[in-house]
């Protein structure tokens, strides 16, 4: 486990922007999942997609190394932000963008 975990902390350190989620930020395969990837696009910002979908390990290792029970999981600059429903309500009240801006990633 240790080292699934260590395979997370290195992705998210090395990226912007990654979102675990199920599928690929091109071919969501879940609504949620869809929904997260959709407000980054529209920010046009760029982000690493990482399908749990295709590695057992990693769709449980997340989970644990964010005590997060849920898939999608976004992170922003090494911070984990939320999950599907915290991202909309951000994105909804503009709150996602001002905080891209903060971290000067728009």
């Amino acid at each position: 486990m240790t080292n699934i975990l260590e395979k997370i902390q290195q992705t998210i350190s090395s990226n912007n922007i990654v979102l675990y989620m199920k599928g690929s930020k091109d071919f969501p395969q879940c609504g949620f999942s869809a929904a997260v990837s959709h407000a980054l696009k529209t920010l046009g910002v760029d982000f690493l997609d990482v399908d749990v979908l295709s590695d057992a390990e990693i769709r449980q290792g997340i989970k644990d190394f964010s005590d997060w029970p849920t898939i999608p999981q976004l992170y922003v600059k090494g911070e984990f932000i939320g999950g599907c429903d915290i991202v909309k309500e951000m994105f909804q009240s503009g709150e996602l963008a001002e905080l891209l801006k903060e971290k000067k990633i728009i």
